[in-house]
């Protein structure tokens, strides 16, 4: 039974508890090629659901103290995971902020499920969690993300390099970030204000 699910209309984005690695780990173990040019360099047994449950169990109190919302995206009948989505390094006071990640299933590419999970994802951190601002960076030329980042409202804050250490060598990465338009007043863009 995951620890928290939020419906979607084509799937459930769902934070799993322990007894649910195994679905973790097939998702990963299906995706180990697909996900290697976008991920950083794993062990052999990263992946194998010991390990995928000890991380759970640690990611299980981590959600409870509302520090990360690691999310997994589910088949609408709950048997398979076909993505994850990750709200991680959350920070609160005068910040408000967390990190996003994300990689979905390589046979579910192009169907826009991933659009689907992180607007009820993004959805969740913004009104239930309250945060401000929702960062998410990623490599140049991965347009599937770049394109993604920019119809959920993402906008490109910078550059940074060397920020990762991806498929084996610090990459450049594009800084994107969402802020919460609960905090802005309908007639203004607080950050658009000049002078």
């Amino acid at each position: 039974m995951p620890l928290l699910s939020l419906p979607c209309p084509r799937l459930t984005m769902a934070i799993l508890s322990p007894d649910q690695a195994e679905l973790e780990s097939a998702f990963y173990q299906r995706n180990l090629r697909h996900l290697a040019p976008w991920s950083p360099i794993r062990t052999t047994d990263y992946f194998s659901t010991a390990n995928i449950r000890r991380r759970l169990e640690i990611q299980a109190s981590a959600f409870e103290a509302e520090l990360v919302m690691h999310f997994a995206l589910l088949s609408p009948d709950g048997q398979q995971m076909i993505g994850a989505c990750n709200f991680s390094g959350i920070i609160r006071g005068a910040f408000q902020a967390c990190y996003l990640g994300y990689h979905i299933d390589e046979a579910h590419q192009g169907q826009g499920l991933m659009q689907e999970g992180l607007e009820a994802g993004i959805g969740y951190m913004f009104d239930v969690q309250n945060l401000h601002r929702i960062m998410a960076n990623y490599i140049p030329g991965n347009e599937r993300s770049a394109r993604l980042l920019e119809r959920l409202g993402f906008e490109r804050e910078g550059y940074a390099k060397a920020y990762l250490n991806i498929a084996g060598r610090w990459q450049d990465h594009v800084l994107t970030a969402l802020v919460n338009p609960g905090f802005e007043a309908p007639d203004q863009r607080w950050s658009r204000r000049l002078g």
